[in-house]
């Protein structure tokens, strides 16, 4: 998956030793009331060995420059969640 290379890339780059991580996405779609339909997007990341607050910033950082996020920024809504184990 594009936004897990990203992660990882970000952790790289600001040393950061990620051993575990996972990204899980779940695409929905929805009805709008003039009979259209939108997306939306939701990332469920899940890393190892890192505090709560530096999984954010790395998760919220690699949204920045991921390319598919970048593709669907403005276009579709984006959830991110971030679990520590």
């Amino acid at each position: 998956m594009c936004f897990h290379s990203t992660l990882k890339l970000v952790a790289v780059r600001q040393k950061i030793a990620l051993p575990n991580s996972q990204v899980e996405a779940t695409v929905n779609i929805h009805p709008t009331a003039d009979n259209g339909f939108l997306l939306s997007a939701a990332l469920n990341v899940s890393v190892s060995g890192i505090d709560q607050k530096s999984a954010e910033e790395l998760v919220t950082r690699a949204h920045q420059i991921c390319p598919y996020s970048n593709a669907v920024r403005g276009n579709i809504d984006v959830s991110l969640t971030v679990n520590v184990e």
